[in-house]
């Protein structure tokens, strides 16, 4: 090891390593006390290829670095000046009863902060603006809270490396609503401007340089982190970590590649000719290996020990053995004294995609394992088409809540029999009256070729219409509303799309500001768009719709369609949509938090109390109807709630015989004088003697019989 004083390089000296014959650790024992040095490792390796080569390499067990991870830190996570005041006493939000308690919130660090004018210059786009409690992002975050949210999902904080930790640009950025400007003034910096989501791994166990207000400072960087985790229990919100332990932004002889530097092709999954597997995007971890799984291991659990990170979030995880997840879990249960929440992204794809190298930790592989997936079901029920669509597909598909000429009514009926199995958590055994006239199980249902329904149980499923990827939700509602459509009712589509999650079983998940029409411009991978088509107006006063074409590098072959939507004003949201959606959305949580009823714990409880009404062949296809019997359920707060999703521009009426002759009453949310939404008190109507309820159009409408009214 080669060991710098003070941090100092010019100060190096070398130490000789030794090597345990037993576990085949290498390890180098200090004479003296040399906290707060650095160091690296100096390795002989044999690389193919190259030959014997000496390398000179940073540690993948580091815990935190100086600047742009060019040296490991010598420290512990215990010493008291990485600790910010209160850190070791003040109590942290208790543990969720179970996995669909959770509603979740994903916010980028930079995008929290760097367009926050309440935020100390020094602080935006850091880790202390969470720490800030006068700033806007934080007074949002605590008015969602107060209403029902209980998680904050931090895209990733450990180390990566796209962004420069010194000296990172700013570029000014001018143009027209549909010009091309904008991008070419990003594009020309990217890869040295301070943006970028960071799934681009180098360390997996130490915070981010570029978010703190010290990079050269090992001992900051942590300190910082903790202070923004800190702040948000403090503001009754548990906190979950996004990681990326399936690739490596870097592979080979590369400076950044740092386990291909210690072990030549052993971290990594190389194919039949000895190639680096890049299904993933990168260079593909092979967390079948032992060493490969047990420093993800090991690195999650220093997060959920040392930082109590509450949660985690595997980016393609479907590309990890499910036993690695299953150790993970029991470990970082063990280390953290209590159960840490695993969700992650389950696709089935590339050189591993149906169990080709293992049993995967994928949608259909892990049932049973109380690990949870994203579920696509709803999600592109919802926004129509496909996750990634691009050309004519891109303006001309619909989704359930896009009504107009383009969407027949068979193909709605077939959308909102999708919607359907997202409200019941994508169980595979729960039972759907379908379009087809038929009844099924949910894993009959076809959804592109597979199962719709492939959850065991409600906790495994994360439910979601819109996260940091692919178009926003009012990005995409842009394209494929019709283009007449008044603001305020964009605002209610809007409204629409987010109850679908907020209503289903299973984990409700958010993309941060989805609440405020949120725009990136129509980019669809913002990754490295830089701040200006990433930026949140926590005041609600704007959002970034007409800020230019987005980036051509992702964009650029669909400029032509783009252009015609961005310089059209009438799409530019007013404040008063965005404060409408922001107040009803936090109805909306309030709603949820206040009945056990959205959050069921089994697939039993599920398919005995919840029943979907006028389905079938004749059904409307624009509207849903559901009812849930919350008799004998701990936390239900009321006898039965039935729950309404009116997606066309005209009022609906559904008669359900169980309901008549039963005393139901609007929500006392939407019924309150200062209900966001007017439109359930004022034109909802129930009569009892045929149980008809009538519905507004472009609504979401809950009743409710109180347990007081005696029936059992």
């Amino acid at each position: 090891a080669c060991v710098h004083a003070g941090g100092d390089a010019s100060q190096a000296r070398v130490h000789a390593a030794t090597r345990d014959d037993a576990s085949g650790v290498w390890q180098v024992e200090l004479d003296d006390n040399r906290s707060g040095d650095t160091y690296v490792w100096l390795v002989d390796v044999l690389v193919p290829g190259v030959g014997l080569v000496r390398n000179r390499v940073t540690d993948p067990y580091a815990t935190s670095l100086d600047t742009d991870a060019r040296h490991a830190w010598i420290g512990s996570l215990d010493d008291a000046r990485t600790k910010p005041a209160g850190w070791g006493t003040l109590a942290r939000p208790a543990a969720p009863a179970a996995a669909t308690d959770m509603v979740v919130y994903e916010v980028h660090v930079r995008d929290f902060s760097a367009a926050d004018a309440d935020v100390a210059p020094a602080h935006r786009g850091k880790y202390l603006a969470f720490a800030d409690p006068g700033s806007r992002g934080m007074r949002h975050l605590r008015a969602l809270a107060t209403a029902g949210l209980t998680d904050v999902h931090l895209l990733p904080v450990f180390d990566f490396a796209s962004v420069p930790e010194r000296g990172c640009v700013t570029p000014a950025v001018v143009g027209a609503a549909d010009g091309e400007a904008q991008q070419a003034a990003i594009e020309a910096v990217h890869d040295r401007d301070c943006f970028n989501w960071g799934y681009d791994p180098v360390h997996y166990t130490a915070p981010e340089g570029s978010y703190a207000s010290d990079a050269a400072d090992p001992v900051v960087r942590v300190r910082e982190l903790r202070s923004a985790i800190q702040a948000l229990h403090e503001a009754g919100l548990r906190v979950g970590m996004d990681v990326v332990y399936n690739h490596t932004s870097a592979a080979g002889q590369h400076a950044r590649a740092v386990l291909d530097r210690l072990v030549p092709g052993y971290y990594h999954r190389l194919d039949a000719d000895g190639r680096i597997e890049r299904s993933t995007c990168c260079e593909n971890t092979a967390t079948e290996h032992a060493m490969m799984a047990r420093l993800m291991i090991d690195s999650a659990v220093t997060w959920a020990r040392d930082y109590r990170i509450d949660s985690f979030r595997f980016d393609l995880m479907g590309h990890q053995p499910r036993a690695a997840m299953e150790a993970l879990q029991a470990a970082v249960d063990r280390a953290a004294g209590r159960h840490i929440v695993l969700i992650g992204e389950g696709w089935n794809f590339g050189e591993v995609a149906d169990g080709a190298r293992f049993v995967q930790a994928s949608q259909r592989s892990l049932g049973g394992s109380g690990i949870a997936t994203f579920s696509d079901r709803a999600r592109d029920a919802v926004r129509g088409g496909t996750c990634c669509d691009s050309a004519d597909a891109l303006v001309a598909r619909r989704g359930w809540i896009h009504d107009g000429p383009a969407l027949d009514s068979s193909e709605r009926a077939r959308l909102a029999d999708l919607v359907r199995v997202g409200l019941a958590g994508s169980l595979a055994d729960y039972r759907l009256g379908t379009a087809d006239g038929t009844v099924r199980a949910l894993a009959q249902i076809d959804y592109a070729g597979q199962p719709a329904g492939y959850a065991a149980q409600p906790g495994e499923v994360v439910n979601y219409v819109e996260n940091h990827d692919n178009l926003t939700l009012y990005d995409i509602n842009a394209l494929r509303l019709p283009r007449d459509t008044p603001m305020a009712e964009r605002a209610r589509v809007q409204l629409l799309a987010l109850a679908v999650p907020m209503l289903s079983q299973g984990i409700a998940y958010f993309h941060a500001g989805g609440e405020l029409l949120r725009s990136k411009s129509l980019d669809r991978n913002s990754f490295d768009s830089g701040d200006w088509f990433n930026r949140i107006d926590w005041s609600g006063r704007t959002h970034a719709f007409g800020s230019g074409l987005p980036r051509a590098a992702d964009n650029g072959v669909d400029w032509p369609r783009l252009q015609p939507f961005l310089a059209d004003p009438s799409l530019v949201a007013d404040a008063a949509a965005i404060d409408w959606t922001r107040a009803a959305f936090a109805d909306l949580l309030r709603i949820r938090a206040g009945s056990t009823l959205f959050r069921l714990r089994s697939a039993v409880e599920v398919g005995h109390r919840l029943r979907f009404h006028a389905t079938g062949r004749d059904a409307d296809p624009g509207l849903i109807a559901a009812t849930l019997d919350g008799r004998g359920v701990d936390g239900a707060g009321f006898d039965a709630i039935a729950c309404f999703l009116n997606a066309g521009p005209e009022e609906h009426e559904v008669t359900i015989a169980a309901t008549r002759d039963r005393p139901w009453r609007l929500h006392p949310v939407q019924a309150a004088a200062d209900a966001a939404d007017a439109r359930p008190r004022e034109q909802a109507r129930f009569d009892r003697s045929s149980g008809t309820f009538r519905i507004p159009p472009r609504s979401v409408v809950v009743y409710v019989v109180d347990t007081a009214s005696g029936e059992r």
